[in-house]
């Protein structure tokens, strides 16, 4: 089985002098591809430099996380597209346990690894940990990360399991299943896209599956600071889409109208904390889905009949305020 490994860049340099040279060392049954979505700084000519042996697919424009690959991963042909964020340490023995698990099973389409922290390497990152779910009101979580709160990794998640999305920070997918769905939903920029796209799978009846049996490290906010009020607004409108597209009929409208009172209630909670700019970045991000709700409703028409799966059957918002 083929597989290509893929990084996006944007003015990357320094990520890519920090992990490139670990990906390099443990992959090298593999290509290695650079997709640079314009970048202005160096980073491109870094790679020419000290790697001769990766391959460069250069675009004349930013196209964000979502087109930037798709755009990008028309030019590679292969038979598994392991997307990897610049900002990621791989580990020995990363790719053989997933290719082994692609091989036992045609109807898994994704794969993600074991993700840890980088700077805290003893505990999860918040960025997949042990394997994306999803709440009966749409919020995403994770095993080992709800909301802010992640757990110390003590091998509770050192399993292979079907979970509901698998993070963008390191994602096999089959080159297959990319293209028969048309890839990450452009519209999206970035965030949350890798959790539609897996929808989108699971609504057509494939699966999304973890490994704890491979390993890699995960900087995070590498391009977007968690903390900005851009990846606020694009996290919110990005989740609010996401359910457009990709709810069972039957429970769309209540828990979009549940999910408006909840992020009203977290913009209220926003004021008394003086976090204003996260208030501006949620009302942007609820004109923009109110403008654009007529295009994404006809997108979900174009999707696959939507299957009611859900991992956690009750609010983990209420839950874990409950146990606070």
């Amino acid at each position: 089985m083929d597989l290509a490994i893929v990084i996006l860049n944007w003015n990357g340099k320094k990520l890519l002098q920090e992990f490139l040279p670990s990906v390099v060392e443990y992959s090298q049954d593999f290509p290695i591809y650079i997709i640079d979505n314009h970048s202005t700084d160096d980073s491109v000519e870094y790679v020419q430099r000290n790697f001769s042996n990766i391959k460069i697919i250069r675009h004349s424009h930013n196209y964000g996380f979502t087109e930037g690959y798709n755009l990008g991963l028309q030019q590679i042909n292969t038979d598994v597209y392991c997307l990897l964020n610049s900002d990621v340490q791989v580990t020995k023995n990363w790719i053989s346990p997933v290719l082994e698990l692609f091989k036992k099973d045609d109807s898994i389409a994704v794969i993600q690894p074991k993700i840890l922290s980088y700077t805290n390497k003893e505990y999860f990152e918040y960025a997949g940990a042990g394997g994306g779910l999803i709440d009966k009101f749409g919020y995403p979580y994770c095993r080992g990360r709800i909301f802010e709160n992640i757990e110390k990794d003590n091998g509770q998640y050192d399993d292979e399991t079907e979970v509901f999305w698998a993070s963008g920070a390191c994602f096999f997918i089959r080159k297959s299943s990319f293209d028969s769905f048309s890839g990450f939903d452009a519209d999206f920029f970035a965030h949350m896209e890798e959790i539609d796209l897996c929808w989108r799978l699971k609504n057509a009846g494939n699966k999304i599956f973890y490994t704890g049996k491979s390993t890699v490290y995960h900087l995070g906010g590498g391009t977007l600071n968690k903390t900005s009020s851009k990846k606020v607004y694009l996290n919110f409108r990005n989740n609010l889409l996401m359910l457009l597209k990709n709810l069972p009929q039957k429970s769309l409208f209540f828990i979009l109208f549940t999910r408006m009172v909840l992020d009203g209630i977290a913009g209220i909670r926003f004021l008394f904390l003086g976090k204003f700019s996260y208030i501006s970045a949620i009302l942007k991000a609820h004109f923009y889905f109110y403008r654009n709700f007529s295009k994404f409703y006809r997108k979900r028409k174009q999707q696959p009949n939507k299957i009611p799966v859900y991992f956690h059957k009750n609010s983990i918002l209420f839950n874990f305020q409950s146990k606070k």
